[in-house]
């Protein structure tokens, strides 16, 4: 995303070498099917090219399935039956597939080599588990335990917990929570229910008991996973009683498993958590006991994979219902073209499995045989460089994070020295966080779900990337378990583009009326033109909603509600969300833009705009800062402020009020939460905050200086 305007951000500044190009996995498939370049692949594979039998949309999702070598056990009839209209696509009519076949059956079989080949490197934030070593090798790093798990080993545990599924008479079409700390084990759960054909049911850990609720209330979830807890800036952080809180209230749930992380199994251990003895178990006891031989069933294409949850602004999250073949093919495509995956890569998304890229790292990783790397802990523990020792320790090839996560360890502080240092690092001397540190393993940086500005964004492509390796800008969302914009590694690159639509994906702007304003470089609403296969279904509680929340706005127009522009040279860009839009004076401008322009103010950190109401102008904008350590926060200072924001987007924009606060309210991903800071400012109801990580961050909004 971007916050700038167009003009301040024209310059291309990432130029891929020719042999980096012609080393791609997008460059091979053009060179496989007589691609000339960019234009042409965007065309090919989502329109009808006049005089080419091989494009558009149908071909290129028929293609990608061989060409990616995803199995299905039935051939499927055709690619897709939309005789329901766009809305209601059938994808991969008649086919049958399993998720767990492609992403671990066939690697962990006897005969093959990744059999044995680690599946994740997991690192542990600090402290050891009581039951972590069950499988795979374990060791130690400076800062936290260490574990690697084989394909082999893999499958063995989601077998097993294939088989406790069974065992407690989960089916086809059931649903399973997951509310689980990061640890090695989701991912045998999150497999082991697609192996059993159930639906998984993620839950971000970091939720409380009312949001926990609400999804085992809306899921009807039987079976939940969860855990004692896991580690978060050196202390333990509890799960268990939050989970029986929200079980007491939502209802629904008959066997809870329980996995030690911290210790809590152990006689005289440090954690106490409540237990059920009717309902609840230890990992130890209820899925390591059972057998680790399990037949993957076969299932229709249109299987229910995942139950994913999207938090709305107001109101009931929206459950979002993926398939076997829809995630299957959306994650692996966009892994295997837009991160340009090879056999020996280290795919790190910081993210959590209760978030659409939890399980599309893994899902896209995977599928390859690939080697996905997943961490516990918070990106400053010990010390601000967590993420620069973990890529340079473990080789990271990719690396994808939020834009807010890098603007906070951008500015974490310039310098450390060696008093700074734990004991018995073993490092000295006085370096940059990032210096010292060998990050030449990284090919590919990723970005999404965050507004970049530009200065940020060239910071990460320069010191992370090494001015090397391209940002790939994605955005798509939790509706699609993908992007429906991409840059393809083979691109130009200007600060904080997104490059343009994503292979197969129909992508345009529009004005008000529907119409086309992609080629007019006006900026308009950015929505889908036609289906794709990881098109959520419908949502979990209807159609009803479905229809309203995403088709209503235009007919046949999937609208996905972020402001879009693209640039003269191609390039697209996005401006944050059109319903966010602030309306002063019959003039338009989003938030991002106005929190570009405030923290380019070297004085400020962080900063978050929201509209109030105004009698004079309708709306105003009102800025909230996070100053630089040492800053004084003075009315000259908020003078100064207003007027870098009147420079550069005009008078009428420069905040009417600048309140100075030491933090904002955000997910664990790193994203500010702007509503919460709205719906304070405004004294109206929070509706749903079951995205906050810090909730103690609102009260900080309410106290704002």
């Amino acid at each position: 995303m971007v916050t700038e305007s167009l003009a301040e951000i024209d310059e291309v500044v990432h130029e891929p070498s020719r042999a980096f190009v012609e080393s791609t996995n997008v460059y091979e498939f053009m060179q496989t099917h007589g691609i000339e370049d960019y234009e042409e692949l965007i065309e090919r594979t989502t329109g009808e090219v006049e005089g080419v039998e091989q494009s558009g949309v149908d071909w290129f999702w028929d293609e990608v399935v061989d060409y990616l070598d995803i199995e299905f056990y039935e051939e499927y009839d055709e690619v897709r039956d939309d005789s329901e209209g766009p809305q209601f696509t059938d994808w991969y009519p008649g086919g049958t597939i399993n998720l767990a076949h492609n992403v671990l059956d066939r690697h962990a079989a006897v005969d093959v080599e990744t059999r044995n080949k680690v599946a994740c490197i997991w690192e542990g934030e600090g402290g050891v588990s009581a039951s972590g070593a069950n499988e795979g090798s374990s060791e130690r790093s400076s800062d936290g335990e260490i574990r690697r798990v084989t394909y082999h080993e893999l499958q063995r545990q989601a077998n097993k917990v294939a088989n406790y599924l069974d065992a407690r008479g989960i089916g086809t079409g059931d649903t399973v929570g997951l509310y689980m700390p990061m640890v090695p084990e989701v991912i045998a759960i999150l497999y082991g229910c697609f192996k059993a054909g159930a639906i998984a049911v993620p839950v971000f850990s970091g939720f409380g008991v009312d949001a926990t609720a609400t999804r085992i209330a809306d899921s009807e979830c039987s079976v939940l996973f969860t855990g004692d807890g896991f580690y978060r800036r050196g202390d333990p952080v509890t799960l268990k009683a939050t989970a029986d809180e929200a079980i007491e209230e939502a209802g629904h749930v008959e066997h809870t498993v329980v996995y030690d992380r911290l210790g809590a199994s152990e006689a005289g251990g440090d954690v106490e958590i409540p237990w059920t003895d009717d309902r609840d178990e230890w990992w130890a006891d209820a899925v390591e006991t059972r057998d680790d031989v399990f037949q993957t069933k076969e299932l229709p294409a249109d299987q229910e994979s995942m139950l994913l949850y999207s938090s709305g602004t107001t109101g009931k999250p929206k459950g979002i219902v993926h398939t076997h073949a829809g995630v299957q093919v959306q994650c692996a495509k966009e892994l295997h073209f837009g991160f340009d995956l090879k056999p020996a890569d280290r795919f790190f998304w910081v993210s959590d499995i209760g978030w659409m890229m939890g399980p599309w790292t893994l899902i896209g990783t995977h599928t390859f045989g690939g080697t996905v790397v997943m961490y516990e802990g918070a990106p400053d523990y010990p010390q601000p460089d967590r993420f620069w020792e973990m890529i340079d320790r473990h080789g990271i090839t990719q690396f994808g994070i939020s834009p807010t996560a890098i603007r906070a360890l951008r500015k974490q502080g310039e310098r450390r020295t060696a008093s700074d240092e734990p004991s018995g690092s073993g490092r000295a001397g006085d370096d940059e966080w990032v210096e010292g540190h060998d990050l030449s393993s990284l090919r590919i940086l990723g970005s999404t779900g965050e507004p970049w500005d530009p200065e940020s964004w060239q910071w990460f492509y320069e010191n992370v990337g090494n001015e090397r390796a391209p940002i790939v800008n994605i955005s798509g969302g939790t509706e699609i378990c993908g992007c429906f914009l991409m840059p393809m590694p083979i691109q130009d690159l200007k600060p904080c583009t997104l490059g343009g639509p994503g292979l197969g994906m129909d992508i345009d702007i529009v004005n008000r009326d529907g119409e086309s304003v992609a080629d007019t470089h006006e900026r308009g609403f950015l929505v889908a033109r036609d289906s794709c296969p990881s098109m959520t279904k419908s949502l979990w509680s209807g159609d009803e909603r479905y229809l309203e929340e995403y088709w209503s706005t235009w007919e046949d127009r999937w609208d996905h509600g972020d402001w879009a522009q693209q640039d003269e040279d191609g390039f697209w860009f996005l401006h944050g969300r059109a319903d966010d839009a602030l309306n002063v004076a019959g003039r338009k401008v989003g938030p991002a833009e106005v929190e570009g322009a405030l923290i380019e103010h070297p004085d400020a950190n962080q900063a978050a705009a929201i509209g109030a109401p105004d009698d004079t102008t309708g709306t105003a904008v009102v800025a909230y800062v996070v100053t630089e350590d040492g800053v004084d926060e003075t009315d000259d200072l908020r003078a100064a402020l207003r007027e870098q924001v009147g420079e550069e987007l005009g008078k009428p924009f420069r905040p009417r009020e600048v309140l100075f606060v030491d933090e904002f309210p955000k997910t664990q991903s790193g994203k500010i939460i702007r509503r919460a800071i709205q719906a304070t400012y405004t004294g109206e109801d929070l509706g749903d905050m079951s995205s906050i990580e810090n909730p103690d961050a609102l009260d900080e909004i309410d106290a704002a200086r």
